[in-house]
């Protein structure tokens, strides 16, 4: 069924899933592939636009209402009071159908924390498998980390051809400053420069959707339910189905599984009667599970685009006007080929922002374009940027309820930048940026410092303009934590069931116990491969005895 079919009677299936993105077309594929018969539940509609399918397009769907959510955090204290663009896909494939396309597991030592914390049975030796089966990963077969990767599974990831030279001089600048080159950051050692990788496929985004949901639907066991979810319904303590707005329901003959991402996930648990009490309560809604930490935990990266000015006509700004856009454009329709094939991020770094850090807390996209990811604020004339942030921010915030109807938007506060660690984290961010930038392999290329600029340089100069400047990198999560049942602040078990009642699942960036290294479309996406076996019952994929290489004087030395 496409995303079109919308209920005018109850419809049943055996399982129940909110949310056609990252997690729950991984989890609607693997469930219908064991034979089950699944209701998928999303309110956006189809991914069929030329400006989601074109990798260069990325700026254009996260910015239209017709594929996002349009959320937008509360004001942020800590940052002037400004509101900051929360961008979640309404759209078959959710968020993997209008983000930047960029793949990375995280580190290995992220998934050891979640266990360490609770989330038993999700170290890095549980999870590897998942991104391994999921993968279809196009690297040399005598690559030195391929037994790291996966080659069949419904995932394409690739790398793009980095033929603008910008790409491989910022990579040989992170050598000469003395850091490592990774040949593969989501391979055995993610630690250094090198090329990054992206979830694009003969020349198109490969989204959730594309990779999923669309073999899910050859199976015939799949049916896609465009609606807006208003509450779990339950008999007792069970989940029973979905409540549709405008009448009708989903029922459900085994379970029902929320994926409709960090933020609309714990909007609907509360709507359903599970979250903290006295919230609840304050809306008229009657309390099923007194679950404080619904809600809670959210966290995100933020960076910065540090901007620099070219001095050779190399980077993209020359097709930086209407006739170069619309070069770039026809050359992908007729070929699917040129740089409208390239998300354009294809070179990055990870590294560790000070001495005693364990694993990299810093992360780097590379731009050969100085420009913001709204498509605006282009510098004047020839530019490049790197996206910068740090990776753990000790920042927590909250999803909250603005009301008790299920049309009514969720009240988001990041509470960004409210530890003080975060602003060291930044400062240092920035000044080991500078250095790098300041390398011989950038010097043919530099012509100077756009933004913030070098006349910032006291650490109350530089707070100013963070507290300006700072932007969300879109990767919230952990707002429905994972953890034992014995944790209060623990909303889903390690099996992902929600606890105090059955029949309930999550399998999204809900339940990270903490955010992963860099971008988490691909950790989204091994949630829902992983939590298809929880619900399978048909025992889990085999530990891997690979382990992470991590630099042995990593205490006494910050590269």
């Amino acid at each position: 069924m496409s995303a079109g079919f919308q209920p005018r009677a109850d419809v049943s299936a055996d399982y129940v899933i909110v949310g056609a993105g990252s997690g729950g077309c991984a989890l609607a594929y693997r469930l219908t592939e064991a034979g089950h018969t699944v209701a998928l539940i999303e309110a956006g509609g189809s991914d069929a636009g030329p400006f989601i399918r074109m990798p260069a397009a990325l700026s254009y769907p996260m910015n239209m209402r017709i594929y996002d959510w349009g959320f937008q955090s509360q004001p942020e204290p800590h940052l002037g009071g400004r509101r900051l663009a929360t961008p979640r896909g309404r759209v078959l494939g959710g968020s993997s159908s209008i983000n930047g396309m960029v793949y990375v597991r995280g580190h290995a030592r992220d998934y050891d924390h979640w266990a360490e914390v609770g989330a038993a049975g999700w170290g890095y030796a549980d999870v590897l498998p998942y991104f391994q089966r999921m993968e279809s990963w196009h690297g040399p077969e005598d690559a030195p980390d391929a037994a790291y990767r996966g080659r069949s599974g419904p995932l394409h990831v690739t790398r793009g051809p980095r033929s603008n030279p910008l790409f491989n001089a910022f990579i040989a600048a992170g050598a000469e400053a003395g850091y490592a080159v990774t040949d593969d950051y989501n391979g055995a050692r993610q630690e250094g420069f090198g090329p990054m990788e992206a979830t694009i496929w003969q020349g198109r985004r490969w989204s959730a959707a594309n990779a999923y949901l669309r073999p899910a639907q050859k199976t015939g066991r799949l049916r896609v339910i465009r609606g807006f979810a208003a509450r779990v319904t339950f008999d007792g303590r069970r989940a029973t189905g979905i409540a549709m707005a405008g009448g009708g329901r989903i029922k459900a003959g085994r379970e029902v599984i929320l994926s409709a991402s960090s933020i609309n996930t714990p909007k609907l648990l509360m709507l359903s009667g599970i979250g903290p009490a006295a919230h609840l309560a304050a809306h008229g809604i009657p309390v099923l599970a007194d679950r404080a930490g619904v809600g809670g935990n959210l966290q995100d990266h933020l960076e910065i685009y540090m901007q620099f000015a070219a001095s050779q006509p190399v980077t993209l700004f020359k097709h930086w006007n209407l006739w170069g856009k619309a070069r770039i454009g026809a050359q992908w329709l007729a070929t699917g080929r040129g740089l409208g094939a390239s998300n354009q991020f294809e070179a990055c770094g990870f590294i560790r922002s000070a001495a005693g850090v364990e694993y990299p807390d810093i992360q780097y996209h590379f731009l050969p374009l100085a420009v913001r990811y709204d498509g605006k604020a282009a510098a004047v004339g020839h530019g490049f940027q790197a996206h910068v942030g740090p990776m753990r921010s000790k920042s927590r915030g909250t999803v909250r309820l603005s009301g008790p109807a299920p049309e009514s938007a969720p009240e988001i506060r990041f509470n960004y930048m409210s530890h003080e660690d975060d602003w060291r984290d930044f400062r240092r961010a920035i000044r080991l940026t500078r250095e790098i930038m300041g390398q011989p392999a950038m010097a043919p290329f530099m012509g100077g410092e756009i933004q913030p600029g070098e006349n910032l340089q006291s650490d109350a100069a530089l707070d100013d303009f963070l507290r300006q400047h700072v932007e969300s990198a879109y990767h919230p999560c952990g707002t429905a934590r994972m953890g034992a049942v014995s944790d209060p602040l623990a909303v889903v078990d390690p099996e992902a069931r929600v606890i105090g009642v059955e029949g309930l699942r999550v399998a999204d960036s809900s339940v990270f116990p903490r955010v992963t290294n860099g971008n988490l479309n691909g950790p989204s996406i091994m949630v829902g491969e992983k939590v298809a076996d929880h619900i399978l019952g048909r025992g889990m994929l085999a530990p891997s005895n690979l382990g992470p290489e991590m630099p042995q004087d990593w205490r006494v030395a910050q590269r």
